[in-house]
C-alpha cells in the first residue's frame, strides 16, 4: 500500500493541514439567541447516550434513534433542550465532494472491499438554535471523511489514491436530527493528531445555503490501545498528540469524542447545535485550503 510522503515533501500550504476559523459563542450571545436568562445551554463535550442504538456491522442502514426524553420545566425556568455549541475548523486540503450517500463508509466502491481497522459506529445529533430553544434539524447533510489506518486519504492524487472514495460519505439527518455512520478508527499522519473531518450542509433560500465544518478528536489513552493493534501498529507511534496539535488547541476539547466499546468495536455520539442565521465561516479556505494536486472541494 502506498505510504504518505514525509511532511517536508508536502506542498507548503499543506504543512499546516488545517487552520482554525470561527469562534465559540459567548454566554451573552447564547442567552440572546435563546431568548433570556432562563435558557439553558450546555457547552462542552458531554453527550446524551440514552436511547442510542448500536449500528449493526451487518447492515448499511443504521437504526433510527429516539429523541432525548423531554424534561418538564418550571414557570421561573422554562425548559430548553440542551444545545452544544462547537468551534468551527476549516475543511483542510483533503475534502472531496464525492456525494456518496451511504452510512457504511468503510467500503471502497471500485473494489467493494472495506478498509481495515477497528470499527467505529458514529452517531451525530444535529440541532438548530431557535428563539427560546433548540430543535432537531431534519434533512441536514452530514459529510464525514478521514484517513485510513496507514494515514492515507482517498481521492487525492499526491496520496496515490486518485479515483478512490473509501472513508468518505454523507447521510441526511432524520426527524430527530440523527445521522449515523459505520467507519473505522482513524490512523495518523505527520503533524496532526488523530481526527475525523465533518461538514453539515443545509439548503437555504439562496444557492449557497448554510455550511458548517469542523473536526472530531479522540482520547489519547484509547488511541494508544487501538493503534497498538494491527493494522495500525505497523505504522508506529504517532508523532503528534492532541496537546501538541495546533488545531486541537483551538478549543478542541469541545470536539473530543468519548467512544465506548461495543460488540463490533467502538461507538460514539456527537451532539451539535447550529445557528442557521449566523454568518458561516466554513467556506473560508485560508492556508488550510485545497493543496496543489488535490481535487478542489465545495467552494
Amino acid at each position: 500500500m502506498a505510504t504518505k510522503p514525509t511532511q517536508s515533501a508536502l506542498p507548503p500550504e499543506a504543512d499546516n493541514d488545517d487552520e482554525p476559523v470561527g469562534r465559540i459563542l459567548s454566554r451573552r450571545e447564547i442567552l440572546k439567541l435563546l431568548g433570556g436568562a432562563g435558557a439553558v445551554m450546555v457547552i462542552g463535550a458531554g453527550v446524551t447516550r440514552s436511547g442510542a442504538a448500536r449500528i449493526s456491522a451487518q447492515t448499511t442502514t443504521p437504526t433510527a434513534v429516539p429523541a432525548t426524553p423531554a424534561v418538564t420545566g418550571t414557570a421561573s425556568a422554562p425548559f430548553v433542550p440542551a444545545c452544544v455549541v462547537r468551534p468551527a475548523l476549516t475543511e483542510g486540503p483533503y475534502f472531496v465532494d464525492t456525494l456518496l450517500e451511504r452510512s457504511d463508509i468503510r467500503v471502497e466502491p471500485s473494489t467493494e472491499e472495506p478498509r481495515e481497522g477497528a470499527q467505529l459506529d458514529l452517531m451525530f445529533r444535529v440541532y438548530q438554535i431557535e428563539s427560546g430553544g433548540c430543535t432537531p434539524l431534519e434533512n441536514a447533510q452530514v459529510d464525514i471523511w478521514h484517513c485510513d489506518a496507514d494515514g492515507l486519504y482517498s481521492g487525492v492524487s499526491r496520496e496515490g489514491t486518485s479515483g478512490t472514495s473509501f472513508l468518505r460519505g454523507y447521510q441526511l439527518t432524520d426527524a430527530e436530527g440523527v445521522a449515523q455512520f459505520i467507519t473505522i478508527y482513524p490512523g495518523w499522519y505527520p503533524g496532526r493528531a488523530v481526527h475525523i473531518h465533518f461538514k453539515v450542509r443545509v439548503n437555504g433560500e439562496n444557492e449557497t445555503g448554510y455550511e458548517f465544518t469542523s473536526q472530531l478528536f479522540f482520547p489519547e489513552a484509547l488511541t494508544d490501545i487501538v493503534h497498538a493493534e494491527p493494522p495500525y501498529a505497523a505504522k508506529g507511534m504517532r508523532n503528534t498528540l492532541n496537546e501538541t496539535d495546533g488545531i486541537y488547541g483551538n478549543n478542541g476539547y469541545l470536539l473530543l469524542l468519548d467512544p465506548e466499546e461495543n460488540e463490533y468495536g467502538y461507538s460514539a455520539v456527537f451532539e451539535i447545535a447550529l445557528d442557521l442565521n449566523a454568518e458561516t465561516t466554513a467556506q473560508q479556505q485560508g492556508p488550510g485550503g485545497p493543496a496543489r494536486g488535490t481535487p478542489a472541494g465545495r467552494p
